[in-house]
């Protein structure tokens, strides 16, 4: 490798894009290719980065598959950033295999990483934590031992473990320091700002306060029945019932546990469930039903027990009731969580990590751009969709993840 491709190399592992583009900018050969693309990608030009790096793995030989897995590996990072989660992951795992054997652990590690950041994106938490779990980050560079920190950090912020989260996020702070990227100390301090703004919304006895999430683990652990607005389930310590798939339902569970310990009008839990404006037979008949259901599925942590005017819920052990719900409430607040992070989504990628369907997630867009929520530009499947950060409150308590199990 001749010294202007290795001066560029390391200017770039310094977050130096231009430095690297002022060697090479002007070179075709493989090894630039390459480096332009991941230059460009730095700079923010994902189009022109990812059309390089395809360049670059046509230009090496079969013989070059260290280099070849390299450039696989930085377009799965532009993929990730871009939010395109059908970018084939098997791609990734080969590369990553080839590295290894190969003896090139450092870009190994970093493959490793990104695949542990997509698994984090679409919720699937267990995989993540299992993969994350699999390797030591200790002998890496520090930017690389920054970003395994901030997929550790994830992992836990998801999980609502506020002292795991803080202990990543302090050592991803002394990496990022250590590597001296700037871009990574914001992406680290950013990050942190979750732990410092308001997680959810606690309603008890008609009254209404936000909590930080370091609360809100307090309050699953409490030992109170909390029916939880962000993931719809009801808790009372390990206890859960989930009623994810039972819209119905938890919404006459969050219409009595708002209203504890008073009890709820059979017209307004009607409105509630089944979106009734004027309750006739057939509702009163329906109501009654679905209390039945609830009943049944609630019977380990309460009772729901007739009124003279409704329904009231009532805790087994005589316990507390709350309600956790999100910390904004509007329609769509979990798309628009998905595109608080900044990036430029595509409808496909945000029915792959919401688990909703594509013409779903469309008429959420929709809805959202016609209230002047999000904006898109693109045309076609170039089509990309954005919105500032919601100002004032982490989303993570929105996002795809399974449930917090103490």
């Amino acid at each position: 490798m001749d010294s202007l491709i290795t001066a560029a190399a390391r200017a770039l592992a310094a977050g130096d894009p231009l430095g690297a583009l002022k060697r090479i900018a002007l070179r075709d050969d493989a090894p630039a290719l390459a480096l332009r693309g991941i230059a460009m990608a730095q700079l923010g030009d994902l189009v022109r980065a990812k059309a390089l790096l395809k360049s670059a793995v046509r230009a090496f030989s079969q013989r070059e598959a260290m280099a070849r897995a390299r450039c696989i590996v930085a377009e799965a990072e532009i993929a990730l950033v871009s939010r395109d989660l059908t970018w084939p992951a098997k791609a990734l795992d080969t590369a990553r295999a080839v590295l290894e054997a190969h003896g090139d652990r450092v870009n190994a590690a970093h493959a490793r990483t990104i695949e542990i950041r997509r698994l984090l994106l679409i919720g699937r938490l267990d995989e993540a934590e299992r993969l994350l779990s699999e390797f030591d980050a200790t002998p890496l560079p520090p930017a690389l031992r920054a970003a395994h920190e901030l997929a550790a950090a994830g992992i836990a912020i998801r999980r609502i473990r506020t002292k795991a989260a803080r202990d990543a996020l302090a050592r991803a702070g002394q990496a990022s320091r250590e590597a001296d990227i700037p871009a990574l100390m914001a992406e680290v301090e950013n990050a942190s700002l979750i732990l410092k703004t308001p997680a959810a919304r606690l309603v008890a006895r008609g009254q209404m306060r936000f909590l930080l999430l370091e609360e809100v683990e307090a309050l699953l652990a409490s030992g109170v029945l909390v029916v939880d607005a962000c993931r719809h389930v009801a808790r009372k310590g390990d206890v859960l019932v989930p009623l994810t798939t039972r819209p119905v339902l938890f919404a006459l569970l969050a219409a009595l546990g708002e209203a504890w310990p008073g009890d709820v009008p059979r017209s307004v839990l009607i409105a509630r469930a089944f979106r009734g404006k004027h309750a006739d037979e057939s509702h009163r008949a329906r109501l009654r039903v679905e209390i039945g259901r609830l009943r049944a599925e609630l019977k380990t942590l309460a009772d729901v027990r007739a009124t003279a005017r409704g329904f009231a819920l009532a805790p087994r052990q005589a316990g507390e009731v709350v309600v956790l719900a999100p910390p904004v409430e509007e329609p769509h607040a979990a798309v628009l969580a998905f595109l608080a992070d900044g990036e430029a989504w595509s409808s496909s990628a945000l029915s792959i990590a919401l688990g909703a369907s594509p013409r779903t997630v469309q008429r959420a867009l929709e809805q959202l751009s016609a209230a002047g929520r999000v904006q898109s530009f693109g045309r076609g499947r170039a089509r990309r969709w954005m919105t500032p950060p919601v100002p004032g409150f982490p989303t993570v308590l929105l996002l795809t993840g399974p449930l917090p199990s103490g």
